[in-house]
């Protein structure tokens, strides 16, 4: 009885334990983009500490309005530049200037330009073309 009792315990806690680790739902992607915008940004620990939980938020509304408007690409690209708007003074409380705010969409930018050529580069020593 002892046992059964112990191990139900056990994988009760497991199981909470795993859900409670920082960033389980993260992806290798998400991690190194965090990495390039910290360095694009030259955020300090003070500075990211607030910046990410904001800009975590931004990327998921980003998402839903594409996700919104799947066969509509203008309509979802006004969406994404309302969002851009509403969040650009938000942003600009954490990081103090406007030229640091448009360095994090141009740093988005960047990363995505480095990507695809990441995964372009990938498929052509795959496929051999």
């Amino acid at each position: 009885m002892k046992k059964i009792v112990f191990l139900i315990t056990f994988l009760l806690l497991h199981g909470y334990f795993c859900m409670a680790q920082p960033g389980a739902g993260t992806t290798r992607a998400e991690v190194i983009k965090m990495g390039f915008i910290t360095k694009e940004l030259k955020l300090s620990p003070a500075e990211a500490q607030t910046f990410w939980p904001l800009y975590d938020s931004y990327i998921a509304e980003l998402r839903n309005a594409r996700l919104a408007n799947p066969n509509d690409v203008l309509a979802a690209e006004e969406a994404a530049l309302i969002i851009k708007k509403k969040y650009r003074p938000e942003f600009k409380k954490i990081l103090g200037t406007d030229d640091r705010v448009n360095q994090t969409f141009m740093a988005e930018q960047q990363f995505r330009q480095m990507l695809r050529g990441e995964l372009q580069k990938r498929q052509k020593r795959r496929f051999g073309n």
